[in-house]
Order: C-alpha cells, then sequence, then structure tokens
C-alpha cells in the first residue's frame, strides 16, 4: 500500500508546466509522469466487470444483482431513453421479479455536478441499495459518481482526482445503449463544471461496474449519424491505446480485436441499424476499447476532441473523427512500425501488400480510416471554428497530454496549432 500510495501522490502532483512543451526539460517531465501513470495502473489492480452478451443479457445482469443482494435498484438513464421505452426491458424483469426501483431520467450530455447531485438525492432518499445505468457514457459516468458518492457519504466533488474515495462504491451495473465510451470498463468518470463546463476527472478501480451487459437489442434503435459518431469513438480509443507507450501485450489484444472488429461491422450497422450480430460485434468492440485505454491511456485525438467539444458543442465522437486522420498524420514517422503491424495483424494488410515496407502499410492504414470516415458520411468541418481560439485549444490540449497520456509522439502547442490550420485550411 505505500507504494501504491507513493505513486499516486506523483500522479496527483502538478509535475507540468502548461508553457513548458517548447522546451527539453517539458518531455522529460511528461515521459516521466507516463511511467507513473504506467506504474500506476499496473499496480493498482482494475477488477473487469461480469460482461453478459446477447439479447438475455439485460435479464441476466438484473438476476446477478437480485442474486448480490438487491431489493432497491436506481435506475439512471436519459430524457430520450426514457420516453422511447428503452429503459422498460429492465423495469419490465424487476416488477416480474417484485423488485422496487426508482427511475432518474435528468441525466444531460456532459452532465455537471448539479446533475449529479440531483440524482444522488433521489437515490438516497429513495434508500436505493444499487445502481443500474443504461444509457450511453454520459449516463453511465454520472451513474459511476452517484454510486461512489453515496457508497462514501460525500459529494460528488469530493471524489475528483485519483482514489479519492475511502469506501467502495454502491453496486453498480451498466447496460451501455450506444458502442461508443466503453465507459462500462473504466475506471474513470468526468463530470463538468456547472459555471466554467470545465471537465474534472475521477479515477478510482473501485468505480468500475461490477457488471455490464451488452445487449443488441436495446443498441439497434441508435440513429445512424449516432452509430457513426460513437463507432468512431472506439476506433480512437483503440488507436490511441495501440499506438501509446504504455500499451502492453494485453492492451495491444483488446486494442487490435476492436480495430478489426469496427473496420468490419461499424460500415454494417452504419447501413443497417437492425443488424443484431454486428450490433453486438460492435458493443464487444467497445468494451474492449475501454479495456484498453484504461491501462494504456490515449492522446492527441482525445486531448483535442475534448476542447472541441466544449468551444463549439461538436459532438465528442464526431470530434474524434475529424481530429483522428490528422494525428495519425503526425504520429506516422514515430508510429509506422506500430501501425504497420496493426494492419497485419488486424487484416488490412492484403496479400499482394505483404512485402511492402512500414511505411507504406502505415499509409494505407491511415487511408482505410479515412475511407470509413468518409463512409460514414461524418461532417470533416467545425461549424464556428474560430483562429482567435486556436492558441487557448493547442494550450489545453498539450496540458492534457502532457498530463494524462504516454503518446509516442509529443507536440508542442505550436505543432497542434498546426493541425488546426491544416483542418480550417480544408474547409
Amino acid at each position: 500500500m505505500k507504494k501504491q500510495n507513493s505513486i499516486v501522490k506523483l500522479v496527483n502532483n502538478k509535475l507540468v508546466n502548461t508553457n513548458g512543451l517548447q522546451n527539453v526539460g517539458y518531455l522529460a517531465v511528461a515521459k516521466t509522469r507516463a511511467k507513473v501513470l504506467k506504474a500506476f495502473a499496473y499496480v493498482v489492480p482494475i477488477r473487469r466487470p461480469m460482461l453478459f452478451v446477447g439479447e438475455s443479457s439485460c435479464e441476466e445482469l438484473c438476476d446477478m444483482a437480485i442474486n448480490e443482494g438487491s431489493t432497491n435498484v436506481f435506475i439512471v438513464t436519459d430524457a430520450v431513453l426514457n420516453k422511447l421505452g428503452i429503459p422498460a426491458k429492465v423495469t419490465d424483469y424487476l416488477d416480474s421479479k417484485n423488485i422496487s426501483y426508482t427511475v432518474y431520467d435528468g441525466i444531460t450530455p456532459d452532465p455537471t455536478f448539479k446533475v449529479v447531485e440531483k440524482g444522488l438525492r433521489k437515490s438516497i432518499d429513495a434508500k436505493c441499495d444499487s445502481i443500474i445505468a443504461i444509457g450511453g457514457g454520459s449516463v453511465i459516468d454520472a451513474a459511476k459518481m452517484i454510486a461512489m458518492s453515496q457508497g462514501n457519504s460525500c459529494k460528488p466533488q469530493q471524489l475528483i482526482g485519483i482514489l479519492k474515495a475511502r469506501k467502495p462504491s454502491m453496486p453498480l451495473y451498466c447496460i451501455p445503449t450506444t458502442a461508443g465510451t466503453g465507459s462500462e470498463a473504466t475506471l474513470g468518470a468526468v463530470v463538468s463544471d456547472d459555471k466554467t463546463h470545465q471537465k474534472a476527472l475521477s479515477i478510482d478501480p473501485r468505480m468500475v461496474p461490477l457488471a455490464a451487459a451488452i445487449d443488441p437489442v436495446i443498441m439497434k434503435g441508435m440513429p445512424a449519424h449516432i452509430t457513426a459518431d460513437t463507432g468512431i469513438d472506439v476506433l480512437t480509443h483503440a488507436l490511441e491505446a495501440w499506438m501509446s507507450a504504455n500499451a502492453s501485450v494485453e492492451t495491444d489484444y483488446y486494442a487490435a480485436s476492436a480495430v478489426k472488429s469496427v473496420m468490419q461491422n461499424l460500415p454494417l450497422v452504419y447501413k443497417d441499424g437492425g443488424n443484431l450480430k454486428a450490433r453486438e460485434a460492435m458493443g464487444i468492440a467497445a468494451h474492449y476499447g475501454g479495456i484498453a485505454f484504461n491501462k494504456a491511456g490515449l492522446g492527441y485525438v482525445h486531448a483535442i476532441a475534448h476542447q472541441l467539444g466544449a468551444y463549439y458543442s461538436i459532438p465528442h465522437g464526431r470530434a474524434n473523427a475529424i481530429v483522428l486522420p490528422y494525428v495519425l498524420d503526425v504520429n506516422r514517422q514515430g508510429s509506422k512500425k506500430r501501425l504497420a503491424e496493426l494492419a497485419r495483424k488486424t487484416g488490412m494488410v492484403k496479400s499482394g501488400q505483404a512485402s511492402k515496407s512500414d511505411a507504406e502499410i502505415a499509409d494505407h492504414l491511415i487511408a482505410q480510416v479515412r475511407k470509413l470516415i468518409a463512409t460514414l458520411n461524418i461532417d470533416p468541418t467545425v461549424k464556428g471554428m474560430q483562429s482567435s481560439d486556436f492558441d487557448k485549444i493547442a494550450k489545453a490540449a498539450a496540458k492534457e497530454v502532457g498530463d494524462t497520456y504516454a503518446v509516442p509522439t509529443y507536440l508542442s502547442a505550436s505543432e497542434i496549432k498546426a493541425i488546426f490550420n491544416q483542418d480550417s485550411a480544408s474547409q
């Protein structure tokens, strides 16, 4: 425990100067921090949720919750899903088992502390003893914060940071309705400040849900554009985890599996949302992507996309899709061997290409990613993007990477800004 605490202290320290990307000292600090984060990921045990897959998976998850002692369930979802009747598959089953429940559908995209606190009060007032989250990443993140806050009898603000909780979370079970964030497999949750809308992160292995259900029937009603956006989020998780300096044999397995599945199945579910086999495969890919980046981390695509979301209210997956090809181009030189290895492992290399160089095969992978994004008809532009915002966005993205991620190539704020100039020139 002493070693674990020392690692947490190092991770929590403010080691990075926000303007430091321009100097050699920054690189040393960023790489040291990445090593500390890697040690944290491998020293602190991270459990895996029990995974149920298929059309009866929701019922199996409910049975597990009941067998674990749940008698009064707090169901966390959003108003749109509730209006569509998506939670009914769970509530009807709980009714059949005479299990009490309370539904809270107040979760908004990028939920704020106020939204989480309202749910927390409802759960406490109803004397709920477990939580089932039904929704996308925002719903699951909010449910994680509610469950951990209730388990620790504290405000969600007190959980921001790393290993801030003293007690376990309330029993938490998740049913993702999108194949995107993989939040049902991760040890973190993001909440936004009510006034500034800046995002705050809570990290704790005890935040990982006890179980998750990948139900293709629940996912089949997802509109095509959301299918596309969330699917590219899965691909980005897997690609950034693969290229991370903290990648391992374990994370490589999950990242490569996710990439292969997305390239094969995302075009199918985009074209036909009722393709349950492909929906199920995408749900598993999202879960695998979450497992991969849980330990390996993310990179510049997410760091920039987070800022585009904050400044221009772009859905996260779409922001990833806009940024991803440019960051792959930037990483191409330093990651060509790894990208070529991924292309070979995932079947992107045809028999006639086997003898080509790593650089050529890496270029082929990047071209395939661009082709997939084009197939999904994702708008590659950022509406209302202002060049006057570039410096602030670049500095914030640089800080996020320096504070958090083990990327293959560190960029200066001016190099990040050059990506924006490329993007705006193409619009």
